[in-house]
Protein backbone atom coordinates (compact mmCIF):
# COMPACT_ATOMS: atom_id res chain seq x y z
CA UNK A 1 0.00 0.00 0.00
CA UNK A 2 1.24 3.90 -0.82
CA UNK A 3 1.06 4.58 2.97
CA UNK A 4 3.08 1.65 4.39
CA UNK A 5 5.45 2.27 1.48
CA UNK A 6 6.16 5.90 2.49
CA UNK A 7 7.12 4.62 6.09
CA UNK A 8 9.33 1.49 4.85
CA UNK A 9 12.40 3.26 3.41
CA UNK A 10 16.13 3.00 2.78
CA UNK A 11 18.23 4.86 5.39
CA UNK A 12 19.75 7.22 2.94
CA UNK A 13 16.32 8.66 2.34
CA UNK A 14 15.24 9.08 6.11
CA UNK A 15 18.60 10.83 6.09
CA UNK A 16 17.50 13.57 3.35
CA UNK A 17 14.48 13.82 4.14
CA UNK A 18 15.34 14.61 8.18
CA UNK A 19 18.06 17.02 6.35
CA UNK A 20 15.17 18.56 4.79
CA UNK A 21 12.99 19.03 7.81
CA UNK A 22 15.80 21.26 9.35
CA UNK A 23 16.38 23.07 6.35
CA UNK A 24 12.57 23.71 5.83
CA UNK A 25 12.44 25.40 9.49
CA UNK A 26 15.03 27.82 8.18
CA UNK A 27 12.28 29.42 6.10
CA UNK A 28 9.89 29.97 8.70
CA UNK A 29 12.59 30.34 11.66
CA UNK A 30 12.60 34.29 11.71
CA UNK A 31 8.98 34.62 11.83
CA UNK A 32 8.36 34.86 15.27
CA UNK A 33 11.47 36.91 16.04
CA UNK A 34 10.79 39.32 13.14
CA UNK A 35 10.24 42.04 15.46
CA UNK A 36 12.90 41.36 18.25
CA UNK A 37 15.10 41.59 15.03
CA UNK A 38 14.04 44.78 14.01
CA UNK A 39 14.04 46.58 17.71
CA UNK A 40 17.91 44.79 18.17
CA UNK A 41 18.97 45.72 15.07
CA UNK A 42 17.38 49.26 15.18
CA UNK A 43 15.95 48.29 11.52
CA UNK A 44 12.15 48.61 10.09
CA UNK A 45 9.82 46.11 9.41
CA UNK A 46 10.89 46.93 5.43
CA UNK A 47 14.07 46.42 5.96
CA UNK A 48 13.53 43.45 8.39
CA UNK A 49 11.68 41.83 5.10
CA UNK A 50 14.91 41.55 2.98
CA UNK A 51 15.98 38.39 5.38
CA UNK A 52 13.36 37.20 3.23
CA UNK A 53 13.75 38.66 -0.39
CA UNK A 54 17.73 38.07 -0.29
CA UNK A 55 17.37 34.46 0.47
CA UNK A 56 14.46 33.59 -1.84
CA UNK A 57 15.92 35.91 -4.44
CA UNK A 58 19.39 34.21 -4.45
CA UNK A 59 17.71 30.70 -4.14
CA UNK A 60 15.67 31.39 -7.66
CA UNK A 61 18.96 32.08 -9.93
CA UNK A 62 20.81 29.68 -7.63
CA UNK A 63 17.98 27.35 -8.84
CA UNK A 64 19.53 27.76 -12.73
CA UNK A 65 22.99 26.00 -11.10
CA UNK A 66 21.65 23.20 -8.83
CA UNK A 67 21.15 20.79 -12.02
CA UNK A 68 24.66 22.04 -13.53
CA UNK A 69 26.22 21.40 -10.29
CA UNK A 70 24.73 18.13 -9.07
CA UNK A 71 24.99 16.90 -12.95
CA UNK A 72 28.52 17.13 -12.82
CA UNK A 73 29.72 16.05 -8.86
CA UNK A 74 26.64 14.34 -8.09
CA UNK A 75 23.63 14.27 -5.81
CA UNK A 76 25.49 13.55 -2.86
CA UNK A 77 28.55 16.29 -2.72
CA UNK A 78 25.89 18.49 -4.08
CA UNK A 79 23.77 17.87 -1.02
CA UNK A 80 26.90 18.22 1.39
CA UNK A 81 27.43 21.53 -0.29
CA UNK A 82 24.63 22.90 0.18
CA UNK A 83 24.27 22.05 3.97
CA UNK A 84 27.67 23.47 4.02
CA UNK A 85 26.75 26.47 3.20
CA UNK A 86 24.21 26.51 5.19
CA UNK A 87 25.94 25.76 8.46
CA UNK A 88 28.61 28.89 7.99
CA UNK A 89 26.04 31.56 6.63
CA UNK A 90 23.49 30.23 9.46
CA UNK A 91 26.33 30.32 11.83
CA UNK A 92 27.47 34.01 10.27
CA UNK A 93 23.75 35.44 10.57
CA UNK A 94 24.08 34.88 14.23
CA UNK A 95 26.99 36.86 14.69
CA UNK A 96 25.25 40.48 12.75
CA UNK A 97 25.91 43.47 13.78
CA UNK A 98 23.55 45.40 11.65
CA UNK A 99 20.55 44.62 9.56
CA UNK A 100 22.75 44.76 6.36
CA UNK A 101 25.08 41.97 7.13
CA UNK A 102 22.03 39.28 8.17
CA UNK A 103 20.64 40.13 4.80
CA UNK A 104 23.64 39.17 3.34
CA UNK A 105 24.28 36.21 5.43
CA UNK A 106 20.64 34.97 4.69
CA UNK A 107 21.45 35.18 0.48
CA UNK A 108 24.26 33.17 1.30
CA UNK A 109 22.52 31.00 3.35
CA UNK A 110 19.57 30.86 0.27
CA UNK A 111 22.30 29.51 -1.84
CA UNK A 112 22.86 26.94 0.37
CA UNK A 113 19.71 25.99 0.53
CA UNK A 114 18.94 26.02 -3.12
CA UNK A 115 21.58 23.40 -3.55
CA UNK A 116 20.58 21.35 -0.66
CA UNK A 117 16.87 21.38 -1.56
CA UNK A 118 16.19 21.05 -5.04
CA UNK A 119 19.03 18.08 -4.86
CA UNK A 120 17.00 16.78 -2.26
CA UNK A 121 14.31 16.16 -3.89
CA UNK A 122 15.59 14.19 -6.93
CA UNK A 123 17.17 12.23 -4.17
CA UNK A 124 14.01 11.41 -2.20
CA UNK A 125 12.05 10.56 -5.51
CA UNK A 126 15.13 8.30 -6.80
CA UNK A 127 15.81 6.66 -3.62
CA UNK A 128 12.55 6.36 -2.05
CA UNK A 129 10.61 2.93 -2.08
CA UNK A 130 6.67 3.37 -3.20
CA UNK A 131 7.59 5.09 -6.92
CA UNK A 132 7.51 8.77 -7.31
CA UNK A 133 3.73 9.17 -5.20
CA UNK A 134 5.20 8.11 -2.39
CA UNK A 135 8.19 10.08 -2.38
CA UNK A 136 6.34 13.28 -2.79
CA UNK A 137 4.45 12.39 0.02
CA UNK A 138 7.51 12.16 2.50
CA UNK A 139 9.29 15.50 0.68
CA UNK A 140 5.93 17.30 1.39
CA UNK A 141 5.83 15.70 5.00
CA UNK A 142 9.41 16.78 5.41
CA UNK A 143 7.79 20.43 3.97
CA UNK A 144 5.57 20.61 6.91
CA UNK A 145 7.01 19.55 9.49
CA UNK A 146 10.43 22.20 9.18
CA UNK A 147 7.44 24.28 8.34
CA UNK A 148 5.92 24.13 11.39
CA UNK A 149 9.06 23.37 14.18
CA UNK A 150 11.05 26.19 12.01
CA UNK A 151 8.68 29.11 13.78
CA UNK A 152 8.73 26.88 17.36
CA UNK A 153 12.07 26.88 17.11
CA UNK A 154 12.56 30.10 16.77
CA UNK A 155 10.07 31.27 19.76
CA UNK A 156 11.26 29.11 21.91
CA UNK A 157 15.96 30.16 21.07
CA UNK A 158 14.62 33.50 20.01
CA UNK A 159 13.28 34.64 23.61
CA UNK A 160 16.44 34.55 25.27
CA UNK A 161 18.23 36.58 22.27
CA UNK A 162 17.25 36.97 18.57
CA UNK A 163 20.50 35.06 17.63
CA UNK A 164 19.86 31.91 19.10
CA UNK A 165 17.84 30.24 16.50
CA UNK A 166 20.85 31.11 13.72
CA UNK A 167 23.10 29.14 15.61
CA UNK A 168 20.27 26.43 17.03
CA UNK A 169 19.96 25.95 12.77
CA UNK A 170 23.47 25.84 12.21
CA UNK A 171 24.07 23.10 14.48
CA UNK A 172 21.25 21.29 13.16
CA UNK A 173 22.49 21.26 9.85
CA UNK A 174 25.73 20.06 10.73
CA UNK A 175 23.94 16.73 12.04
CA UNK A 176 22.06 16.73 9.11
CA UNK A 177 25.66 16.96 7.02
CA UNK A 178 26.97 13.99 9.40
CA UNK A 179 23.99 11.89 8.75
CA UNK A 180 23.61 12.24 4.63
CA UNK A 181 27.84 12.02 5.11
CA UNK A 182 26.95 8.91 6.78
CA UNK A 183 24.20 6.73 5.35
CA UNK A 184 23.47 8.27 1.56
CA UNK A 185 26.10 6.65 -1.19
CA UNK A 186 26.59 9.04 -3.95
CA UNK A 187 23.66 8.61 -6.54
CA UNK A 188 24.72 7.67 -10.11
CA UNK A 189 25.20 11.05 -12.34
CA UNK A 190 22.62 11.13 -15.38
CA UNK A 191 24.45 10.21 -18.52
CA UNK A 192 23.75 13.80 -20.11
CA UNK A 193 25.13 17.12 -18.06
CA UNK A 194 22.55 19.29 -17.67
CA UNK A 195 23.28 22.73 -18.75
CA UNK A 196 22.63 26.13 -16.76
CA UNK A 197 19.63 27.29 -19.65
CA UNK A 198 18.07 23.22 -19.71
CA UNK A 199 15.30 24.65 -16.88
CA UNK A 200 14.48 27.50 -18.59
CA UNK A 201 14.08 25.63 -22.03
CA UNK A 202 12.36 23.43 -19.79
CA UNK A 203 9.54 26.20 -19.53
CA UNK A 204 9.36 26.24 -22.91
CA UNK A 205 6.73 23.01 -22.36
CA UNK A 206 3.23 24.82 -22.20
CA UNK A 207 2.41 22.84 -19.18
CA UNK A 208 5.22 23.21 -17.09
CA UNK A 209 5.41 27.02 -17.92
CA UNK A 210 1.52 27.66 -16.79
CA UNK A 211 1.94 25.37 -13.35
CA UNK A 212 4.94 27.38 -12.87
CA UNK A 213 3.64 30.47 -13.16
CA UNK A 214 0.07 29.76 -11.21
CA UNK A 215 2.78 29.00 -8.78
CA UNK A 216 4.28 32.63 -8.85
CA UNK A 217 0.90 34.02 -8.42
CA UNK A 218 0.13 31.78 -5.28
CA UNK A 219 3.97 32.29 -3.97
CA UNK A 220 3.20 35.56 -3.81
CA UNK A 221 0.00 34.85 -1.35
CA UNK A 222 2.05 32.47 0.75
CA UNK A 223 4.45 34.13 1.49
CA UNK A 224 2.27 37.75 2.50
CA UNK A 225 1.29 35.47 5.09
CA UNK A 226 4.84 33.98 5.96
CA UNK A 227 6.75 37.33 5.97
CA UNK A 228 4.03 40.10 6.79
CA UNK A 229 1.65 38.32 8.92
CA UNK A 230 4.26 38.21 12.21
CA UNK A 231 4.29 42.31 12.25
CA UNK A 232 0.54 43.07 11.92
CA UNK A 233 -0.30 40.30 14.40
CA UNK A 234 2.52 41.78 17.16
CA UNK A 235 2.75 39.31 19.55
CA UNK A 236 5.67 38.39 21.56
CA UNK A 237 8.14 35.33 20.11
CA UNK A 238 6.20 32.63 22.24
CA UNK A 239 2.68 33.46 20.97
CA UNK A 240 3.90 34.39 17.09
CA UNK A 241 5.74 30.96 17.40
CA UNK A 242 2.67 29.03 18.88
CA UNK A 243 0.32 30.49 16.31
CA UNK A 244 2.58 29.54 13.16
CA UNK A 245 3.13 26.35 14.77
CA UNK A 246 0.06 25.78 14.45
CA UNK A 247 0.41 26.90 10.59
CA UNK A 248 2.57 24.52 10.09
CA UNK A 249 0.54 21.53 11.56
CA UNK A 250 -2.43 22.09 9.63
CA UNK A 251 -0.12 22.75 6.52
CA UNK A 252 1.53 19.02 7.17
CA UNK A 253 -2.29 17.64 7.62
CA UNK A 254 -3.11 18.76 4.96
CA UNK A 255 -0.14 18.35 2.10
CA UNK A 256 0.29 14.93 3.34
CA UNK A 257 -3.30 13.24 4.12
CA UNK A 258 -5.91 15.59 3.24
CA UNK A 259 -4.49 16.43 -0.31
CA UNK A 260 -4.20 13.27 -1.42
CA UNK A 261 -7.56 11.89 -0.71
CA UNK A 262 -9.54 15.14 -2.41
CA UNK A 263 -7.59 14.94 -5.33
CA UNK A 264 -8.34 11.18 -5.88
CA UNK A 265 -12.07 12.09 -5.44
CA UNK A 266 -12.05 15.15 -7.26
CA UNK A 267 -9.26 15.86 -9.15
CA UNK A 268 -6.07 17.57 -8.91
CA UNK A 269 -7.20 20.98 -10.84
CA UNK A 270 -10.47 21.62 -9.40
CA UNK A 271 -8.76 21.38 -5.78
CA UNK A 272 -5.94 23.11 -6.81
CA UNK A 273 -8.24 26.11 -7.85
CA UNK A 274 -10.74 25.64 -5.30
CA UNK A 275 -7.89 25.83 -2.69
CA UNK A 276 -6.27 29.02 -4.39
CA UNK A 277 -10.06 30.58 -4.19
CA UNK A 278 -10.59 29.70 -0.60
CA UNK A 279 -7.26 31.02 0.31
CA UNK A 280 -7.56 34.39 -1.21
CA UNK A 281 -10.99 34.42 1.04
CA UNK A 282 -8.86 33.65 3.73
CA UNK A 283 -6.42 36.02 3.66
CA UNK A 284 -8.64 38.74 2.77
CA UNK A 285 -10.96 38.41 6.00
CA UNK A 286 -7.44 38.02 7.91
CA UNK A 287 -6.93 41.73 6.61
CA UNK A 288 -10.10 43.19 7.52
CA UNK A 289 -10.67 41.20 10.86
CA UNK A 290 -9.95 42.45 13.88
CA UNK A 291 -6.53 40.76 15.89
CA UNK A 292 -8.56 37.42 17.27
CA UNK A 293 -9.62 37.05 13.29
CA UNK A 294 -6.03 37.50 11.99
CA UNK A 295 -4.75 34.88 14.17
CA UNK A 296 -7.64 32.13 13.11
CA UNK A 297 -7.66 33.21 9.71
CA UNK A 298 -3.36 32.97 9.75
CA UNK A 299 -3.16 29.36 11.18
CA UNK A 300 -6.70 28.21 8.48
CA UNK A 301 -4.18 29.45 5.86
CA UNK A 302 -2.08 26.22 6.81
CA UNK A 303 -4.50 24.13 5.03
CA UNK A 304 -4.97 25.65 1.87
CA UNK A 305 -1.12 25.98 1.36
CA UNK A 306 -0.17 22.39 2.46
CA UNK A 307 -3.39 21.73 -0.24
CA UNK A 308 -1.61 23.55 -3.23
CA UNK A 309 2.20 22.70 -2.31
CA UNK A 310 1.01 19.11 -2.98
CA UNK A 311 -0.38 19.58 -6.38
CA UNK A 312 2.03 21.67 -7.45
CA UNK A 313 4.75 19.58 -6.69
CA UNK A 314 2.98 17.00 -8.54
CA UNK A 315 2.46 18.66 -11.36
CA UNK A 316 5.59 20.48 -12.02
CA UNK A 317 7.69 17.16 -11.25
CA UNK A 318 5.26 15.24 -13.93
CA UNK A 319 3.55 17.95 -16.22
CA UNK A 320 6.50 17.88 -18.87
CA UNK A 321 8.42 15.14 -20.55
CA UNK A 322 11.40 16.92 -19.31
CA UNK A 323 14.10 14.93 -16.28
CA UNK A 324 12.40 15.69 -12.95
CA UNK A 325 15.28 17.81 -11.11
CA UNK A 326 15.25 20.00 -14.47
CA UNK A 327 12.06 20.28 -14.34
CA UNK A 328 12.22 21.07 -10.73
CA UNK A 329 14.43 23.60 -11.14
CA UNK A 330 12.84 25.64 -14.01
CA UNK A 331 9.46 25.67 -11.87
CA UNK A 332 11.16 26.67 -8.82
CA UNK A 333 13.60 29.24 -10.89
CA UNK A 334 9.86 31.00 -11.45
CA UNK A 335 8.30 30.96 -8.38
CA UNK A 336 10.92 31.79 -5.70
CA UNK A 337 10.85 35.15 -7.56
CA UNK A 338 7.60 35.62 -5.88
CA UNK A 339 8.56 34.66 -2.70
CA UNK A 340 10.93 37.02 -2.75
CA UNK A 341 9.27 39.70 -3.81
CA UNK A 342 6.35 39.67 -1.24
CA UNK A 343 8.36 40.61 1.62
CA UNK A 344 9.63 43.19 -0.17
CA UNK A 345 6.50 44.32 -1.34
CA UNK A 346 4.08 43.89 1.20
CA UNK A 347 5.66 45.81 4.16
CA UNK A 348 5.97 48.86 1.39
CA UNK A 349 2.74 48.59 -0.03
CA UNK A 350 1.42 49.30 3.42
CA UNK A 351 3.35 52.89 3.40
CA UNK A 352 2.48 53.62 0.64
CA UNK A 353 -1.20 53.16 0.85
CA UNK A 354 -1.50 53.85 4.52
CA UNK A 355 -3.77 50.95 4.95
CA UNK A 356 -2.38 47.45 6.67
CA UNK A 357 -5.24 45.96 4.80
CA UNK A 358 -4.29 46.40 1.98
CA UNK A 359 -0.86 44.08 1.16
CA UNK A 360 -3.16 41.77 1.94
CA UNK A 361 -6.11 42.29 -0.85
CA UNK A 362 -2.95 42.67 -3.29
CA UNK A 363 -2.45 38.80 -1.64
CA UNK A 364 -6.23 37.46 -2.53
CA UNK A 365 -5.59 38.70 -6.06
CA UNK A 366 -2.66 36.78 -6.55
CA UNK A 367 -4.29 34.04 -5.54
CA UNK A 368 -7.47 34.32 -7.79
CA UNK A 369 -4.79 35.07 -10.31
CA UNK A 370 -3.13 31.52 -9.45
CA UNK A 371 -6.68 30.10 -9.93
CA UNK A 372 -7.25 31.91 -13.13
CA UNK A 373 -3.98 30.71 -14.92
CA UNK A 374 -5.59 26.74 -14.00
CA UNK A 375 -8.84 27.27 -15.21
CA UNK A 376 -7.54 29.30 -18.52
CA UNK A 377 -4.78 26.24 -19.37
CA UNK A 378 -7.53 23.48 -17.69
CA UNK A 379 -7.33 21.80 -21.16
CA UNK A 380 -3.03 20.97 -21.30
CA UNK A 381 -3.12 20.62 -17.84
CA UNK A 382 -5.84 18.15 -17.63
CA UNK A 383 -4.54 16.04 -19.58
CA UNK A 384 -1.06 16.22 -18.09
CA UNK A 385 -2.87 15.42 -14.83
CA UNK A 386 -4.46 12.27 -16.06
CA UNK A 387 -0.92 10.97 -17.21
CA UNK A 388 0.25 11.71 -14.11
CA UNK A 389 -2.38 9.94 -12.15
CA UNK A 390 -2.17 6.86 -14.38
CA UNK A 391 1.50 6.63 -13.73
CA UNK A 392 0.86 7.04 -9.88
CA UNK A 393 -1.66 4.41 -10.06
CA UNK A 394 0.46 2.52 -11.81
CA UNK A 395 3.73 2.78 -9.32
CA UNK A 396 1.25 2.14 -6.39
CA UNK A 397 0.60 -1.41 -8.37
CA UNK A 398 3.81 -1.87 -9.22
CA UNK A 399 5.08 -1.74 -5.52
CA UNK A 400 1.73 -3.66 -3.57
CA UNK A 401 2.97 -6.31 -5.71
CA UNK A 402 6.75 -6.01 -4.93
CA UNK A 403 5.63 -6.24 -1.21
Amino acid sequence: MPSTSLLRQPKAVWATAGASVVAFMGIGLVDPILPSIASGLNATAGQVSLLFTSYFLITAVAMLVTGFVSSRIGGRKTLLLGLAFVVVFAGLAGTSGSVGELVGFRAGWGLGNALFVSTALAVIVGAAAGGSAAAILLYESALGLGMACGPLLGALLGDASWRYPFFGTAFLMAVGFLCIAVFLREQPKPARKTSLLDPVKALGHGGLASTAISAFFYNYTFFTVLAFTPFVLDMSPYRSGAVFFAWGVLLAVFSVIVAPRVQERFGSLPVLGGSLVLLAVDVLVLGYGDHTTAVVCTILSGAFIGVNNTVYTELALGVSDAPRPVASAGYNFVRWFAAAAAPFFAPRIEEWTGSIRIPFVVAAVTAVAGALVVVVRRGALTHEAEELETKHATEDSVTVFAN
